[in-house]
């Protein structure tokens, strides 16, 4: 079960994932979470490095899909301006949402990563549709309220991973 729960990698920030070192292990598609992986979860619009991020994947002919178990309003106003689809209600973790992205994003899901902030959604449901999962370090330690109870879970599983030795880095 708890393999369910561990991301293939942890990295602290979106910035810290490179398109070329994407398309070097042969990805050539992102799943993104929204709320506190791109942006902060109270932040409406895509800050500029953030656009500027999504512009270097468009560069090198990645796709991203972004989505999030936020309402539509939420998730097409971010999403809308950078001209990248989006699934909004997805019920992350179950993997109906990653699956049908793969299969709009016309590619194997061997060919795409997912990132996200939680492990009971994000990665969770990456792991549970059989995709490479990336771990990104919360951008604000505040949530919503349905988050905030998820991150008490998560806290007490990441202690429990730590002291097993399963996961070395710290947040």
């Amino acid at each position: 079960m708890f393999k369910l729960l561990l991301p293939n990698q942890h990295v602290n920030s979106i910035f810290d994932i490179h398109p070329a070192e994407l398309q070097k292990n042969g990805i050539k598609g992102i799943i993104t979470d929204l709320d506190n992986t791109l942006v902060a979860w109270d932040v409406k619009d895509a800050t500029p490095e953030i656009t500027e991020w999504f512009r270097r994947m468009d560069d090198h002919n990645i796709k991203v899909t972004i989505i999030s178990n936020n309402k539509m309003e939420r998730v097409k106003i971010f999403s809308e301006p950078l001209g990248t689809p989006f699934v909004f209600s997805a019920r992350k973790p179950l993997s109906h949402a990653y699956k049908r992205t793969t299969q709009e994003m016309e590619l194997s899901k061997d060919a795409v990563v997912v990132i996200g902030d939680q492990i009971l959604t994000d990665i969770l449901g990456g792991n549970l549709a059989g995709f490479y999962t990336i771990l990104v370090t919360p951008i604000v330690q505040t949530d919503g309220k349905v988050t905030r109870f998820n991150r008490k879970i998560e806290r007490k599983i990441l202690s429990y991973m730590r002291r097993k030795g399963k996961i070395t880095w710290e947040e």
